[in-house]
């Protein structure tokens, strides 16, 4: 079938949840990506941080096509190898001692939202409160959406879940303020992925865990667009010198699998068999990509690959703000990086980006955001730059 074909049959057959960029992706490799035209893209959204090494990346494609011919899915009432191959990986290499495996960003948080309040109810006088920050995002289900702490993600779904508060981003006086008796965990993310890349200061995220250990509360850090290299480090956490108590892992764990997971500290993993379960938690498959990436990545170091090309991207990026009087600021760690405008431009970049060939995303009105495969080259990094700069100039002439 040709595009229009594909397209058409999209119109007829899926929700409008989203509204689709124009190209219908047939393959990719690396940073590659074809489309059905055989029009070549350079992917710098790496399928929203999750293709952390590359597309069609041939240790994972061997783990998927071995474990595809041995064993897909089996009931976690058995044990099986690679669930348990990929928790002691992601354990040993954490600070964390527990894990439960899932499928997914929002099932992970969803599950820490459950543990605290667990905890909660049996440590602390029953507290459930969670405080998150403005502008994050955990997540889509009722819950996390009400973890979210973004407003008009919750109008349309009114009542969300109760039990949450917010505060402003590195403000510590501002938290403090939402701190009561019925407190029971602090959820953040230490790089605000989907709420524009907002980073938190290593004060603040320190600060976090004094207050935290002060007062009895769980400091929960979401990693699910953060971890697994893409800050230059394998856990986001380890960037900003301290220890937190749960982490939720998903999107770069499975390389272009669903999978995701809850790591905590023992004191708490309080779930008991009937607290919590997932039919496909942990399934032999997406394990087994899961453990292929996370072996790939600590054996070839790809993290401090990530902080050298990190440091190049920025500087090519900072490159243009002599030239743009329009840039107002470019901000990230390692390969999470915005850059964002003075004025609402970033849907018409998208268009001229994705007519020169380059793939990027637009996290704010006016502000890009970049998540390329962590595996990128510096000569990918340059060209991705040459397009983006033609399209910044193009936008502008209009």
């Amino acid at each position: 079938m040709d595009e229009q074909n594909w397209k058409d049959m999209e119109s007829k057959y899926y929700m409008h949840a989203a509204n689709r960029y124009p190209m219908v992706i047939e393959r990719g490799e690396g940073t590659k990506l074809w489309d059905v035209n055989g029009n070549e893209y350079l992917d710098f959204t790496s399928g929203w941080a999750v293709n952390n090494i590359g597309h069609s990346n041939s240790v994972v494609a061997d783990a998927i096509e071995k474990q595809s011919k041995t064993l897909l899915q089996t009931s976690n009432v058995f044990y099986t190898i690679p669930q348990l191959r990929l928790a002691e990986i992601l354990i040993e290499n954490s600070v964390l001692d527990k894990i439960f495996i899932c499928n997914s960003g929002a099932e992970a948080n969803e599950g820490a939202i459950k543990l605290a309040r667990k905890w909660g109810r049996q440590n602390k006088n029953g507290a459930n409160k969670i405080l998150t920050a403005f502008d994050s995002f955990h997540g889509r289900t009722i819950s996390t959406l009400a973890a979210t702490g973004q407003p008009k993600y919750h109008e349309t779904f009114m009542p969300v879940t109760e039990g949450f508060d917010y505060f402003e981003l590195n403000n510590i006086d501002s938290l403090k303020s939402k701190i009561d008796d019925n407190t029971v965990g602090i959820m953040i993310e230490v790089v605000q992925g989907e709420g524009g890349v907002n980073i938190c200061s290593q004060e603040f995220v320190q600060n976090v865990r004094k207050i935290c250990d002060d007062k009895n509360i769980i400091m929960i850090i979401d990693e699910v667009q953060t971890g697994i290299g893409r800050l230059g480090s394998f856990y986001g956490y380890e960037k900003f010198g301290v220890e937190p108590d749960v982490i939720t892992l998903a999107k770069g764990l499975g390389a272009g699998v669903p999978i995701g997971a809850i790591l905590a500290k023992t004191e708490y993993s309080v779930f008991v068999p009937g607290d919590h379960g997932s039919t496909f938690g942990g399934n032999a498959l997406t394990s087994a990509a899961a453990y292929a990436s996370s072996k790939f990545i600590l054996e070839n170091d790809i993290p401090n690959n990530v902080n050298q090309l990190g440091s190049y991207f920025l500087s090519k990026l900072n490159e243009l703000t002599s030239k743009f009087e329009i840039i107002s600021e470019i901000r990230g760690m390692g390969l999470l990086i915005a850059i964002e405008f003075s004025s609402d431009i970033a849907a018409d970049l998208i268009n001229e980006c994705n007519r020169n060939g380059l793939l990027v995303n637009a996290v704010r009105p006016n502000a890009i955001r970049f998540m390329p495969p962590l595996t990128v080259s510096e000569e990918e990094i340059s060209e991705a730059m040459v397009k983006f700069t033609s399209a910044i100039e193009s936008v502008l002439r209009k």
